[in-house]
């Protein structure tokens, strides 16, 4: 085992579950095996929380919820801001571990720490403003407000491409709010999930509130477990549009409430007005960041007509002066997909959309040899596409970019709102004009539309989610965390009369 990984504290041995009494030792679920990215060797083995372990955990975390749904929330803040200390902390160490397990540039490994770093200043303040409202009630020496609860525990499904950061937006919000986490993590990169439970369990330890964030390690069924648990009012889950509409439809089936965060197919429309050193600059970062595997990486490029020549040659240049490597090496631009399988679906893709006539500008191949070890590195590749192209309304969770052209703002629209996902959208222009109908009502159908900048991440202080097969979730930043509590209307009579709503006259 690497080092750095002992540096932080993992026990693979003891680490497929963490609740309220601790660590299990010795779970009882299969051995899952983590294998890097980078060169397709075994990092560590885990054993996985067994279906009796996830049921002891939530038992204790319900009895957690008691306590701590009665903590003020500035103190609940209070723990979170020592969590967020513990990351600055570990920042170097747990980024890199994100890239050795994930296969991200050491860039973005240490830029997600540093998400979940800012997310928990944001929870600390918001512990402060967990706002209601009073409003006046239609009856004399009466009234009315609008409280906020904890809901109770919460359960919390994360991908592979984010692999602790989401889990923070989530996490540290429903810890404020007053609730406990069930964790589930990808099964691609449990040592992640491992080293920030270790990290949060030197919190909450000492301060007898170990369970408070809980781990539950384990295979599909574990998910399905927590997906059809009445005893969890909340699942939040971060995946594909399929595995969505999954757990959608159980927890509907339950009434219980979902927080989605699936697909994207997000697309840039730069008109021929546009900044092209921006849009060029915004487009590769955005298509070929973190490998092409962000809900939010650009897809789609709408290109006028009268600048598509331009354009399309400044990307291509831009692709061709991209570093692909080991992504631990700071001079690396592009590293390694996830895994093997994701490179075979990039491949895959890559056929289909040559039969359906698109055209392959640079890119397109699969890295393979002593110097791109692990069969998981590709190209990033520029498509030539078609308007038609049934290709270009699925999402390939890979780097894949296609350029079509378009005459005007109204076709530009029209296109990029013609996908079932509708999470990232934005526009280069230097029109008012146009900028302004891209992010009006008749502009983009998605969840966040930007104005000369890309599509690719988004700052916490903003609601993050999208519309349509993307799910509807909006997580992080704004009013973003009532999804964590319920709502209560409360009227108190301060009178002595016992008047009825509407005027209505009862008498007995």
């Amino acid at each position: 085992m690497h080092d750095f990984i002992r540096n932080l504290g993992i026990d693979t041995v003891n680490s497929g579950a963490y609740g309220a009494t601790g660590w299990i030792k010795n779970p009882k679920g299969g051995e899952l095996v983590s294998v890097t990215p980078i060169d397709g060797t075994e990092i560590a083995r885990v054993h996985q929380a067994s279906r009796h372990d996830y049921n002891a955990m939530l038992e204790q975390a319900q009895k957690t919820f008691e306590h701590w749904r009665m903590v003020p929330a500035p103190q609940r803040g209070e723990f979170v801001r020592q969590i967020g200390n513990k990351l600055r902390e570990k920042k170097s160490l747990l980024g890199k571990l994100v890239t050795l397990e994930m296969g991200k540039i050491a860039a973005e490994g240490e830029g997600e720490v540093q998400e979940m770093i800012d997310m928990a200043d944001f929870a600390v303040g918001l512990s402060r403003q967990l706002y209601g409202l009073t409003m006046a009630s239609e009856r004399p020496q009466h009234q009315m407000m609008e409280q906020w609860h904890p809901l109770g525990p919460v359960g919390v499904i994360s991908a592979f491409n984010f692999p602790i950061a989401v889990w923070a937006w989530n996490a540290f919000l429903a810890a404020v709010c007053g609730d406990v986490v069930m964790w589930k993590p990808s099964h691609k990169t449990p040592l992640c999930a491992i080293a920030v439970q270790h990290l949060v369990n030197e919190v909450m330890e000492p301060a007898g509130f170990p369970g408070v964030f809980n781990l539950v390690m384990g295979d599909h069924d574990t998910a399905i477990a927590l997906v059809n648990d009445k005893r969890i009012p909340l699942i939040s889950a971060t995946g594909s549009c399929r595995m969505g509409r999954e757990v959608g439809e159980v927890v509907a089936k339950r009434l219980g409430r979902s927080l989605l965060e699936l697909g994207g197919n997000n697309a840039i429309i730069v008109m021929d007005d546009a900044n092209l050193d921006l849009a060029v600059c915004a487009i590769t970062f955005g298509a070929v960041g973190t490998t092409g595997q962000r809900c939010t990486s650009t897809r789609r490029i709408l290109m006028h007509k009268k600048i598509e020549h331009d354009l399309m040659k400044r990307l291509v240049a831009s692709y061709r002066q991209l570093r692909i490597g080991n992504p631990l090496n700071p001079e690396t631009h592009v590293g390694p997909l996830v895994d093997a399988h994701a490179a075979d679906t990039m491949m895959k893709a890559l056929e289909t959309i040559k039969q359906q006539g698109g055209h392959v500008l640079v890119g397109g191949n699969r890295l393979e040899g002593k110097t791109y070890p692990g069969r998981c590195y590709v190209e990033p590749t520029i498509v030539h596409a078609k308007h038609d192209m049934p290709m270009m309304k699925e999402e390939t969770f890979a780097p894949i970019l296609y350029l079509v052209s378009v005459g005007d703002l109204d076709e530009a629209i029209a296109l990029q709102n013609n996908v079932p996902q509708g999470l990232s959208s934005a526009i280069f222009t230097n029109n008012l004009i146009a900028a302004q109908a891209f992010i009006s009502a008749r502009g983009s159908d998605c969840g966040i539309a930007n104005v000369n900048i890309g599509t690719s991440g988004a700052e916490i202080g903003g609601a993050f989610g999208g519309e349509k097969d993307t799910g509807g979730g909006r997580e992080s930043g704004s009013d973003s965390w009532k999804a964590y509590m319920r709502r209560q209307t409360t009227t108190i009579n301060w009178g002595t009369d016992l008047p009825l709503a509407q005027g209505i006259k009862f008498e007995v």
